[in-house]
């Protein structure tokens, strides 16, 4: 590292050193550090977050490795917790990042202790165990931030973000929608989703079968940076009203 340099001092050009305080002292939770989660990541650590916890119960497999950060050739094979979290350390060493490998369902919601979080992050696929964190996560003081599908997307100018009740074109959250409704169980307050209106169909039936759905790189990610854009702007209309 350069002499008076650090990571951070280009962030704090723009941002001023008591954001970067801000940031450092925000608990975050990830969970789902898929295409689209493992970005999140990625620019949560980059721009200046320090406790990070990132939830997946995956391991990495070839599949992996056109979408997923920290997924390689080399790291097949590995949790894929683990893997990020060596990545995210090779950037910022002094980040206090926790890794937890399992599944986020209802019957383990309680080890989350999703009350202890400034913000919570959903990067989850399942559409069950989605609702419940959207349901979870509202119920919380934490700000939280839902991403809809990213998959059958190729255009990258066509991702947005709405709040969840507004979000239109994007199955994922008719589907939550829907749910609710049967359920009669809604969130308990407003949130705000990454999305895209754009609807691809697959042209491969490929060797995942019928329930895989084709993505790009460039797309999953840009719903991970703008997920790590609002956790960022959020903190700092927060350091603006002081």
């Amino acid at each position: 590292m350069e002499k008076g340099q650090s990571i951070f001092s280009r962030a704090a050009l723009l941002l001023g050193s008591d954001a970067l305080v801000r940031l450092a002292n925000k608990r975050v939770l990830l969970v789902g550090i898929g295409g689209v989660g493992s970005w999140c990541a990625e620019g949560l650590v980059r721009s200046g977050i320090h406790r990070l916890t990132i939830v997946d119960a995956d391991r990495v497999c070839m599949s992996n490795v056109n979408r997923q950060l920290m997924a390689t050739t080399k790291t097949v094979g590995q949790v894929k917790v683990e893997a990020l979290k060596t990545h995210l350390l090779e950037i910022n060493p002094e980040a206090d990042i926790e890794a937890l490998q399992r599944t986020y369902t209802d019957e383990t919601v309680a080890s989350f202790h999703l009350e202890s979080y400034d913000y919570i992050i959903d990067a989850i696929d399942s559409l069950k165990d989605k609702a419940s964190l959207i349901l979870r996560a509202t119920a919380t003081n934490a700000v939280f931030f839902s991403s809809m599908g990213a998959a059958l997307k190729r255009d990258a100018t066509k991702i947005q973000i709405a709040e969840f009740w507004k979000v239109k074109g994007d199955p994922l959250a008719r589907a939550l929608r829907q749910r609710f409704k049967k359920t009669g169980v809604f969130p308990r307050r407003k949130f705000s989703c990454v999305f895209s209106e754009e609807r691809l169909q697959n042209k491969d039936k490929g060797i995942e079968g019928e329930n895989a759905n084709g993505s790009l790189v460039h797309v999953t990610a840009v719903f991970g940076f703008m997920l790590a854009g609002m956790v960022l702007d959020d903190i700092l209309k927060e350091s603006n009203a002081e």
